[in-house]
């Protein structure tokens, strides 16, 4: 082939064009997913496979991540996570007993309902937990300045009195985001 002929044109299939951006939204840095999810919309210019990518990866991107998502009302806050999952777009938040319905690509709680008893701990297993989140709290408060929390009943939750076994687990998250102190230093 010779430098004056043209280069053949390699063609991407919609399904690699989500594969790609699927990876690039899952290698985001902490805190900047939707950073890399406005640039990356405008790259790919194909809104079906930006939305596609989107919703398969933003739920697995906020689980790992453990994304910390506040109630409408401000009334507290949801961590994501694995231990707090209901189902693909609800989290229990043990402390106030509620489940959110979250919206994983605008990462927002769109509703909140009360918990159903068999998602909650029994009332045996509740004063152990509330006891354990009072003296998180403390650590927590002491030991991260913007640290959030949270106490799981991860197996027993309906022992109902002593002798039998239930386990309690705990989950902390503390992000300090601030991407404009990062500098880009080119060298030509």
């Amino acid at each position: 082939m010779s430098d004056t002929e043209e280069e053949e044109e390699i063609v991407v299939s919609d399904d690699q064009k989500t594969d790609i951006a699927k990876w690039f939204l899952l290698n985001s840095p902490p805190g900047e997913i939707q950073y890399v999810a406005k640039d990356l919309r405008s790259v790919l210019n194909d809104e079906n496979v930006y939305r596609l990518a989107a919703s398969q990866t933003f739920p697995v991107y906020n689980k790992s991540h453990i994304v910390c998502i506040q109630f409408p009302n401000r009334s507290g806050e949801v961590l994501i996570s694995s231990f707090s999952e209901i189902s693909e777009d609800e989290y229990l938040d043990p402390r106030t007993a509620q489940v959110a319905k979250v919206d994983h690509v605008r990462q927002i709680c769109t509703q909140m309902r009360p918990a159903r008893d068999d998602e909650l701990p029994s009332r045996y297993v509740e004063e152990y937990r509330c006891a354990l989140d009072a003296e998180i709290s403390k650590y927590v408060g002491d030991a991260y300045s913007k640290g959030v929390f949270s106490v799981y009943c991860t197996s027993g939750k309906e022992t109902e009195e002593p002798g039998f076994d239930f386990e309690l687990l705990v989950v902390i998250t503390a992000t300090r985001h601030s991407p404009q102190n990062f500098w880009l230093v080119k060298i030509v």
